[in-house]
């Protein structure tokens, strides 16, 4: 006799965003980086949201650099804000920062920098850097959506935030 079908568990999708609760006494880092073009003039923002509410805005940008290192940069310029052994939770809508430094940044170290095929780790300084950075605190990584569009990040008011300061340094560097 053939075995009874087994029920489908319900799943959900793997992108769907979690609310986001910081962490008892845990600063909350909301990054995100812009370039117009690509490479072309770019920015970084962190927005640092501490324990108590207060908040800092960060910002800066290179006149010729790309997307990806103006994500890195916006994490990394937000950890080096912070006092050692601080509990943070970085906040960005780079799945590639967030898959860097959360599956493959340890594979990368065994590997002396090298990827899978064996061509060096792209932007490694600047994960290096974070990595490095990452070590001096107690750090946990969330990931929002933002629209393909580059539209505003779908409701988060700190991450639409983020958002503008960074394209706003990426204008900046543009003039």
């Amino acid at each position: 006799m053939p075995a009874a079908p087994r029920p489908r568990a319900r799943r959900r999708p793997l992108n769907r965003e979690i609310p986001l609760t910081p962490r008892e006494g845990e600063v909350l880092v909301w990054t995100d980086g812009a370039c117009s073009g690509n490479p072309g003039p770019g920015g970084w923002a962190a927005i640092v949201v501490w324990p108590d509410g207060e908040h800092e805005e960060l910002s800066g940008g290179e006149g010729h650099t790309t997307n990806n290192r103006m994500e890195y940069t916006a994490a990394l310029e937000g950890l080096r804000s912070l006092p050692a052994g601080t509990r943070v939770c970085i906040v960005t809508d780079s799945r590639l920062v967030l898959d860097s430094m959360t599956k493959w940044v340890a594979g990368w170290r065994r590997k002396d920098w090298k990827t899978a095929a064996g061509d060096p780790v792209k932007n490694q300084d600047l994960v290096r850097a974070l990595d490095a950075e990452l070590a001096r605190h107690e750090a946990r990584w969330h990931w929002v959506r933002s629209h393909e569009t580059g539209a505003a990040h779908a409701h988060k008011a700190l991450n639409e935030r983020a958002d503008r300061i960074a394209v706003a340094a990426a204008r900046s560097r543009a003039a």
